[in-house]
């Protein structure tokens, strides 16, 4: 079994042209969403991550059990799914799964009209789910500044309930570009709704048959402008991305921008180039919790301080990221700190001449996030194995952009 991936960086300018991996987040809603349309859609460049390819087994399965493994989006949006449609599943995943909260989702559902158990801890799966008997309750009230893949999970059903949704969310609304983004995409499919200050309205409706293509991921994109920035020299192309994208994590241009990355977008996507590097960012990551490793890692490299805010969701991710994030930092003589109630600040020190090694605790984006610093010394990445969650060909892709990659 691979345990480690020891990189080392390629000679001269840094150019590549790399095909990225489709977003698991707009594929993981289309997949609930063709299924709701009782399977009456086309899904074109459907992701390869490990995340989407489970779903969409997982869909096709009439297993009692269902194993969402480590995915916390097939967990969540496969509970609303089986409980509206009044299939009788056992739901678990992995042990890091079985600690992630679903409570708010669960008391949402019970709320329509579900029957789901918990089968261990109060709160947690795994979950056991019966009957659906809708009530008439059509009126929600749901914090959202926990997931905003609960709220996801209940607006994708919420044209199957008999009388529609109403759903008022409390509190900071997390990572808002992921409602719109399955807003959009219920859109796409037929389905109107209104999102007004915090409530969000959806009339009992049906889908409509479509066909829908899946964008390349933003988030796999973030990378490669993290290995821009490291660069001497660099000239990277990501065909298919777009100005106008679903994916909040298209924010990477912005925040790229000020830490030396310029984004060319032409017809075919983008082409990436080194600009100057500013020495401090502030930055609030709410609408792009899944950037934060990214620029963590980089400020790191870079010396540039960061502060950040708006990454509470990080707790609760495959590990406690922010947890990870402060223990390996400290690798680069780096330190990341709360100063205040939810605001961080790294204060980034010189890289010695020594390798690397990184720890990546089960999580795909800790591998990711530092592989990009093999570009200023050798890395070793542990486990390397975690990226095909989301991007099963980033170690290919890097030997396809000159990096020497060494498998042990």
């Amino acid at each position: 079994m691979i345990k480690t991936a020891t990189l080392t960086h390629p000679t001269g300018i840094l150019k590549a042209t790399i095909d990225l991996p489709a977003s698991k987040s707009e594929a993981n809603r289309a997949l609930i969403i063709a299924a709701l349309a009782g399977g009456n859609a086309t899904i074109e460049n459907l992701s390869e991550a490990n995340d989407t390819q489970l779903l969409n087994r997982l869909l096709q399965t009439d297993t009692e059990t269902v194993d969402a493994e480590d995915a916390g989006t097939v967990m969540r949006f496969l509970t609303a799914y089986y409980a509206v449609t009044g299939q009788q599943k056992t739901l678990t995943g992995t042990e890091r799964m079985c600690q992630r909260p679903i409570k708010v989702l669960v008391d949402a559902l019970r709320e329509l009209g579900a029957t789901i158990d918990y089968l261990k801890e109060e709160g947690f799966p795994p979950l056991k789910i019966n009957d659906f008997k809708g009530n008439g309750k059509k009126h929600l009230k749901v914090r959202s500044d926990i997931s905003s893949q609960y709220i996801s999970a209940l607006l994708m059903i919420a044209p199957l309930l008999p009388d529609g949704l109403v759903l008022e969310l409390e509190g900071k609304i997390g990572s808002r570009p992921y409602i719109d983004m399955t807003l959009a995409l219920m859109q796409h499919f037929g389905v109107s709704a209104t999102f007004e200050e915090n409530t969000i309205t959806v009339a009992h409706q049906n889908y409509k048959p479509a066909t829908f293509t899946v964008e390349p991921d933003w988030s796999a994109a973030s990378y490669w402008y993290s290995m821009v920035a490291l660069a001497k020299e660099a000239e990277i192309t990501l065909p298919g991305l777009k100005r106008n994208s679903y994916q909040g994590d298209s924010a990477i241009v912005d925040i790229m921008n000020r830490l030396g990355v310029y984004t060319g977008f032409t017809e075919n996507g983008v082409e990436l180039s080194k600009k100057h590097c500013q020495k401090r960012l502030a930055y609030d990551f709410t609408n792009c919790p899944d950037l934060a490793q990214t620029i963590v890692a980089l400020c790191a490299a870079l010396g540039v301080t960061l502060e950040m805010t708006g990454v509470e969701s990080l707790r609760i991710k495959e590990t406690d990221r922010i947890q990870a994030l402060q223990i390996e930092v400290l690798t680069m003589g780096a330190s990341l700190n709360e100063i205040t109630p939810g605001v961080f600040r790294m204060e980034p020190a010189i890289i010695t001449k020594r390798e690397l090694a990184f720890r990546t605790y089960q999580d795909h984006r800790m591998a990711m996030a530092f592989a990009p610093i093999a570009l200023l010394e050798p890395v070793q990445i542990q486990e390397p194995s975690v990226v095909r969650k989301s991007y099963p060909g980033f170690w290919d892709d890097l030997e396809k952009a000159g990096f020497k990659v060494v498998m042990s």
